[in-house]
């Protein structure tokens, strides 16, 4: 059974840094097209970075780009979202998200098919 199990959310203050980790496990991580997304609640969830497999191709939502770095290490089975200069609207839920196929459209929520349980980020001084 595939699990994703997120962690290092918490409050900080604004300008501050966190790094989120999502580890999987129960099945081929590595061959996993994987994404951060984050959600507030009564919105929909958003797309906040996407990785290739490989680590060949990268993706970021505009209001994140400069400020927030994913990356993974498939011998740890484990995808990061380093967090810099972070700002109150950055405040959300925060989940992983792994697709099998790596095909379909990055932002579809429907394109992801295992997810984490997610972890609170909360930017407020």
């Amino acid at each position: 059974q595939v699990q994703l199990v997120e962690s290092g959310g918490g409050l900080v203050q604004p300008g501050g840094s966190l790094r989120l980790s999502c580890a999987g496990s129960g099945g081929t991580f590595s061959a996993w097209r994987m994404g951060w997304f984050r959600q507030i609640p009564g919105k929909e969830r958003e797309l906040v970075a996407v990785i290739s497999s490989s680590s060949g191709a990268l993706w970021y939502r505009e209001s994140v780009k400069g400020r927030f770095t994913i990356s993974r290490d498939n011998a740890k089975n484990t995808v990061y979202l380093q967090m810099n200069s972070l700002k109150p609207e950055d405040t959300a839920h925060y989940y992983c998200a792994a697709d099998r196929e790596g095909v379909g459209s990055l932002s579809q929520v429907h394109t992801y098919d295992y997810w984490g349980q997610g972890t609170q980020v909360t930017v407020s001084s």
